[in-house]
């Protein structure tokens, strides 16, 4: 058994190095920096007016086409990016990547930064409303309806091809055994039983789907501001506890991402390319840009600017990696956690327990891993859940929830078929993993093709937007407050 299990495991890491490798990232960053270059650094000029338009309420709210609030439909997408990439994702990318990886995750975010705004830009331009007068979009109803008219084999061949990947993805990757599996992980760190855990994870899980998109965003809007103010404020006290040791651990992700990284302690070292994949991979992982999973979320926004949404939306990927993943990363460096022979979330408390104490650091990576994790599925089952929708319409919603909520569940199989068959938890770590992100990459190539094929819509809409929609001459502070 334990020889075949071997075996797979080989055969997936092939697989995943295969889909992961250079035309990937080649793909990943090239259509990131394209965007970047055309959008003329939208990321950097405009990201504090996409903060205010966050934060500001808007006059005539209620006019606008839609199902939540901006900040609900961000708030839904990120209960799905802030999850365990943010914690387990970071760990795994370090521990096998190199400090160097770190580098590269804020390469592939700074860049993702802009294909986030292009992609929940084209979400809201081409959305649908459903047979319930619900709106739902994404990257099949864009592929469907902006490259249809021109190529309608190959949007029909792309579109599906991604609502199919994309409830791959959610069912047996990012959004039920990645998840649970961290949920365990922080379960047996805190002493808890892992059945119990899982029994409880499921019972929110199918109350909260079953309550549909205003039962997720509402829940998204209490548990995502909270846990993430907790964790980046637990982050900063070790990182200022050991302020003295920031310039050389910035030094050390530099020097790592562009050299290669030699064995230390518990790591075995790492080359370039591994730096660059897991720091591409798992920030894509985390943070979603070009995967095209947020715009799902962002369709049903209560805007009449798609341009607006994307550069809400945009902020998403600012703060899940470059404030988030970023902290957790110098946070595993500083304290030399990176070193030891520890992987996942059992590395990043590691971290913790050694600065802020053996019980908070416990306790507060773990409770928001669990936190973190929870909300990842809840947010998951919704994307998948759109694209059963596009696939089979409203009447798939219901069974396709049944089997959400029953994989959820199942994850404790997993862990009892691990313990009697005596395989290392670690291969079964990476292995579960592994799969997340094969599952990431197929969602990826559909996506990433139609934002290049749509770039001049994407163009356009923006025009519109810094233009004040066609009234020359007007500052984008004037157009802020149109749309308020």
């Amino acid at each position: 058994m334990n020889d075949f299990i071997k075996i797979t495991a080989e055969f997936i890491q092939a697989t995943d190095d295969f889909i992961w490798g250079l035309p990937m990232l080649v793909l990943l960053l090239g259509i990131g920096i394209f965007l970047t270059v055309k959008l003329h650094l939208l990321q950097v000029f405009h990201l504090p007016d996409a903060i205010k338009l966050l934060f500001t309420p808007h006059k005539d709210h209620h006019s606008k086409k839609g199902d939540v609030t901006s900040f609900a439909a961000l708030c839904t997408a990120l209960a799905a990016t802030i999850g365990t990439g943010n914690i387990v994702g970071v760990a795994t990318a370090v521990g096998i990547g190199g400090p160097g990886a770190l580098f590269w995750m804020f390469v592939a975010a700074f860049f993702g930064m802009a294909t986030k705004y292009a992609e929940c830009l084209l979400a809201v331009r081409f959305r649908e409303q459903d047979k319930r007068g619900h709106f739902v979009g994404g990257p099949m109803f864009y592929i469907k309806n902006g490259i249809g008219g021109n190529y309608p084999k190959i949007a029909r061949t792309l579109a599906v091809f991604f609502a199919v990947s994309g409830i791959v993805a959610g069912c047996l990757g990012i959004g039920t055994y990645t998840q649970i599996n961290s949920v365990v992980e922080a379960a047996n760190q805190l002493n808890l039983d892992r059945l119990l855990v899982t029994v409880i994870i499921t019972i929110l899980t199918v109350i909260i789907t079953y309550g549909g998109l205003k039962s997720i965003s509402y829940t998204a809007k209490k548990v995502v501001p909270l846990m993430g103010i907790v964790y980046i404020v637990a982050c900063l006290l070790i990182i200022l506890m050991n302020i003295g040791k920031v310039p050389e651990a910035i030094s050390l992700i530099i020097n790592s991402a562009f050299t290669p990284t030699p064995a230390v302690g518990g790591f075995t070292g790492a080359t370039i390319m591994m730096a660059m994949q897991k720091g591409v991979a798992r920030g894509i992982f985390s943070n979603e840009a070009g995967l095209g999973s947020a715009p799902i979320a962002a369709a049903s926004a209560k805007t009449n600017s798609p341009a607006e949404q994307g550069l809400i939306s945009m902020t998403g990927t600012f703060i899940d990696t470059i404030i988030i993943c970023m902290l957790t990363g110098l946070t595993l460096v500083i304290t030399g956690a990176w070193t030891l022979d520890q992987t996942g979330v059992a590395m990043t408390t590691l971290a913790f327990k050694g600065v802020l104490g053996e019980q908070i650091g416990l306790y507060v990576v773990n409770i928001c891993l669990i936190l973190f994790a929870f909300t990842t599925i809840i947010g998951w089952n919704f994307y998948s859940e759109r694209c059963v929708i596009f696939l089979f319409g409203v009447k798939g919603i219901k069974p396709f929830r049944i089997i959400y909520c029953l994989l959820v569940a199942s994850y404790i199989l997993i862990v009892l078929f691990v313990d009697m068959n005596n395989i290392a938890e670690k291969t079964a770590i990476n292995t579960i993993w592994t799969v997340a992100d094969i599952a990431n990459g197929l969602m990826a190539f559909p996506n990433l093709i139609a934002l290049f094929m749509l770039r001049k819509v994407i163009i356009e809409e923006t025009r519109k937007l810094f233009s004040g929609k066609g009234k020359k001459g007007n500052s984008y502070q004037e157009v802020l407050k149109q749309l308020n």
